[in-house]
C-alpha cells in the first residue's frame, strides 16, 4: 500500500501535467525521485536549503542582463526617470521585504507551511501562476500578521 506521501505527490503530479506547468512537474518529479530512490539526506537538504539555492540561482539570472550588458548602469539610472521605473522599483523593494518576511515565517512557523503550499498550488494551477508564491505568500502573511498583532484584531 502506498503512503500518503506517495499518494499527494503523485496527486501534484498529476494535477501539475494537467494544468501544463512544467516548473511544478519538473519540482515534484525531483522530489518524487528522490523519495522513491530513498535519498532522505539529498530530500532533508533540499528541504532545508532549497530555498537558498533557489534565491541563489534565481538572483544569479536576474543578473545576467547586467552581466551580457542588456542593463546598463545608465538604464539603471533611467528607471528613476519614469513612472513604471519608479513603480517598479518600490515593487521590488516591497517584494524584498515581503520575501525576508516569508522566509523568516517559513523558518519559525512550519505549520503554516501547508496552507503557503495549498494557497500556491491554487494559484498555479486554476490562475497560470509561477511557484514562487511561498515565500511571497509567506511575506504577505508575516506582514498581516504583524499589522493584526500591532492592533490586536486576533
Amino acid at each position: 500500500m502506498a503512503s500518503t506521501e506517495y499518494i499527494t505527490l503523485g496527486f501534484v503530479l498529476i494535477l501539475s501535467l494537467i494544468g501544463h506547468n512544467m516548473t511544478v512537474v519538473y519540482a515534484t518529479a525531483i522530489v518524487l525521485v528522490l523519495k522513491v530512490l530513498g535519498l532522505t539526506t539529498m530530500l532533508e537538504a533540499l528541504g532545508t536549503q532549497g530555498l537558498n539555492w533557489g534565491i541563489i540561482i534565481l538572483t544569479a539570472a536576474i543578473l545576467v542582463p547586467i552581466a551580457n550588458g542588456t542593463v546598463t548602469l545608465q538604464t539603471m539610472i533611467d528607471s528613476f526617470k519614469s513612472p513604471l521605473g519608479i513603480t517598479a522599483v518600490i515593487a521590488g523593494v516591497l517584494a524584498a521585504v515581503a520575501g525576508g518576511g516569508g522566509l523568516t515565517l517559513l523558518k519559525s512557523t512550519p505549520d503554516v507551511v501547508s496552507a503557503l503550499i495549498i494557497g500556491t498550488m491554487a494559484g498555479v494551477f486554476f490562475f497560470k501562476g509561477i511557484a514562487v508564491g511561498p515565500l511571497i505568500a509567506g511575506g504577505l502573511t508575516y506582514f498581516v500578521m504583524s499589522l493584526a498583532t500591532r492592533f490586536h484584531w486576533f
